[in-house]
């Protein structure tokens, strides 16, 4: 797990934009898993300058999204399917066929689930997966005490994470209880991750992610298992990390060809 910690918000959302374009020059057919809320919005902006001002293609790319609410119908404006398009899908050229949301309307949600990590299979997995993190640790929708090893699958939200997207509807009580959500063995699969964390509330959350340990009870965490994950968080939310100055250096003395700012 490499830790980058960077002064603002917004220069950490360019880095992560940066990895993620790099990823599509590099094999144009990429497969990446998205996430929604506040937090990856800027990361997103930057890939639409990206692809307007720099011609960053998306006509080859396949997307998955980390999860959905159940009962929402797509054109719900509080609907992860209504958000990736406002946000990123109608401003570049990827194909419509080629993305992916779970469906939250799907009549048979177990095979629903199964259908969606078996497309995932078939199209080789998720090359770079961009993650956030709940206050609780969850992520996608992955509330603590998520079995470390899950797929694809229902969930039932907790009372806090409920309040916390509520932001997105009128009232905490048109939050729908349950979602779709890919599982944390989905997440590991992947072949990178990028997670971002932002301001003051994630700083003990990404402490307990990065420097605790292992536990369902921090979903997040089980990404120290993983291969290569990058997380980019700002000075805020780096606040409660007890090595802060061993990762400042480690990233300050990097070769210039290993650094995530290097351009593709």
């Amino acid at each position: 797990m490499e830790v980058i910690i960077k002064p603002t918000a917004g220069d950490a959302s360019l880095i992560a934009a940066k990895l993620i374009a790099r990823q599509i020059r590099h094999k144009p057919t990429s497969v990446l898993g998205l996430a929604t809320g506040n937090t990856p919005l800027d990361t997103y902006r930057h890939l639409v300058k990206m692809h307007q001002g720099e011609g960053l293609d998306f006509s080859r790319v396949t997307t998955f999204n980390l999860d959905e609410y159940v009962g929402l119908a797509p054109d719900h404006p509080a609907s992860y399917h209504s958000f990736m398009w406002e946000y990123l899908f109608k401003h570049v050229n990827i194909k419509p066929l080629q993305v992916n949301i779970p469906n939250g309307l799907a009549k048979n949600i177990p095979e629903h689930c199964r259908e969606y990590e078996d497309k995932i299979r078939a199209c080789g997995g998720i090359d770079i997966q961009l993650l956030g993190i709940g206050g609780d640790g969850h992520i996608g929708f992955n509330e603590p005490c998520s079995s470390l090893s899950s797929r694809t699958r229902i969930k039932t939200l907790t009372r806090r994470t409920i309040q916390d997207n509520s932001t997105f509807f009128d009232s905490a009580e048109q939050v729908p209880l349950h979602v779709l959500t890919m599982g944390i063995g989905t997440i590991m699969d992947s072949r990178s991750c990028v997670l971002l964390a932002f301001g003051t509330r994630k700083a003990e959350i990404v402490a307990k992610m990065v420097e605790g340990p292992i536990s369902a009870m921090v979903p997040a965490s089980a990404l120290q298992w993983h291969e290569k994950t990058t997380v980019l968080i700002d000075e805020e939310a780096s606040g409660k990390l007890t090595r802060k100055d061993y990762y400042q250096w480690v990233y300050q003395n990097k070769p210039a060809w290993q650094t995530a700012e290097i351009e593709s």
